[in-house]
């Protein structure tokens, strides 16, 4: 007599099966009893789950350089001077204003040390060092601040007042010789902003570069130079292009408070809570490659690198500029070819040994494609859509 199967084992067989199905779990019969094997759908795109190396975060986070930087910051506030009027306890004054008892007006005009117009920036310079220095600490959250920090400025400069959006797209534009290969100026004009490093030069080479420019970004050892260089005097693309600048060395704030009294647009300094976490990151990558290239220990790391002067490039901290006043990042002219010259623009045969360019190449690909990998950034952060073009 055959029997019939009651209506409640039925459905629960079709549940059984229904979630078999959808979980990628084929039953596969061997001899009389049925063997279970599990197989994950071929065509599904699994989505990459952040796992940070608890190692690597704490040793990222020491900052090796810290206290030397620090005692040059209160020698800098203390500000004595000898009986030349020269800093006493600044040993690179020299290299500083060039002349040794002479800096110079963004002008180019000799400014003496003792003078009432030096004292007035040596005030500002030490009001700009006192706060900078105080706000250097570990803050993620300052990502969600740079709109703020440095939008907003430039966006008061530009006639827009009370702006809190993002801009809808920017190219950040490096300096790598890779740019030679391809005609990307159209394209990179084409963004509503445009960020170019270091005072790169975009005359006779804007089917390659572009020759649009809205913000200049710069680190403080180029403003330093610029600013007694005569035919730049601080603001090579013009005194209404805005200016981020990050600082190398505590004493060219000197530099940033003598540029900054004739700059019509804002010269802005990075926040250095923005600074700190663009080190960490950095030296995270760095920590990784280094770990997983080598196979020797992090305590090797600071020897291969330089620990006391690595450095995040210019690069790195203007896409991460970008990331958080940019609703689309583009990034062009980042990476390195065996026939292109270091810098499209210049002569420069090899890279700086304080900077891992490898590392910060990682960062780029994690940024183009999962940038939840990316550590040290709150998880409330929304990153823009970013593309790198090589």
């Amino acid at each position: 007599m055959k029997r019939s199967v009651h209506p409640f084992f039925a459905i629960l067989l079709l549940i059984v099966f229904a979630l078999t199905l959808s979980s990628g779990i084929l039953i596969r019969r061997s001899g009389g009893f049925s063997s279970i094997e599990v197989e994950k759908p071929s065509l599904i795109l699994q989505k990459k789950v952040p796992v940070f190396n608890s190692t690597l975060l704490k040793y990222a986070a020491i900052d090796i350089g810290e206290v030397q930087a620090q005692h040059e910051i209160e020698e800098l506030l203390e500000g004595n001077f000898d009986s030349r009027g020269r800093y006493r306890s600044f040993a690179t004054w020299r290299r500083f204003n060039h002349h040794e008892i002479k800096a110079r007006t963004s002008k180019g005009i000799p400014v003496m040390l003792r003078s009432p117009e030096f004292y007035r920036y040596w005030l500002d310079f030490r009001r700009a060092l006192h706060d900078w220095s105080r706000k250097k600490r570990y803050q993620p959250e300052i990502m969600d601040e740079l709109i703020g920090l440095v939008k907003a400025p430039i966006d008061r400069h530009n006639g827009l007042v009370g702006s809190e959006r993002r801009y809808g797209s920017c190219a950040v534009v490096g300096n790598s010789g890779i740019l030679m290969k391809d005609e990307y100026g159209e394209l990179i004009d084409g963004h509503e902003v445009v960020i170019r490093l270091n005072n790169a030069r975009t005359e006779r080479y804007e089917r390659n570069v572009g020759a649009k420019t809205n913000i200049s970004f710069v680190n403080s050892n180029i403003l330093h130079l610029c600013g007694r260089r005569q035919g730049c005097f601080c603001h090579p693309y013009g005194d209404n292009v805005p200016m981020v600048m990050y600082i190398c060395q505590p004493a060219h704030f000197l530099d940033y408070t003598v540029c900054n009294s004739s700059h019509n647009a804002p010269l802005v300094v990075t926040d250095p809570r923005f600074d700190v976490l663009c080190a960490r990151i950095v030296k995270y990558y760095s920590l990784k490659r280094f770990v997983e290239d080598t196979g020797k220990s992090l305590d090797e790391w600071g020897s291969a690198h330089d620990g006391s002067v690595f450095h995040y490039s210019s690069g790195l901290q203007a896409v991460m500029l970008a990331v958080g006043i940019c609703d689309k990042v583009s990034i062009f002219g980042f990476g390195k070819s065996a026939s292109a010259r270091h810098h499209y623009h210049t002569n420069q045969k090899a890279e700086l040994k304080l900077h891992d360019y490898e590392a910060e190449y990682h960062f780029y690909h994690d940024l183009v494609n999962n940038p939840q990998l990316i550590p040290f950034i709150r998880d409330t952060f929304k990153f823009p859509a970013a593309v790198i073009y090589q």
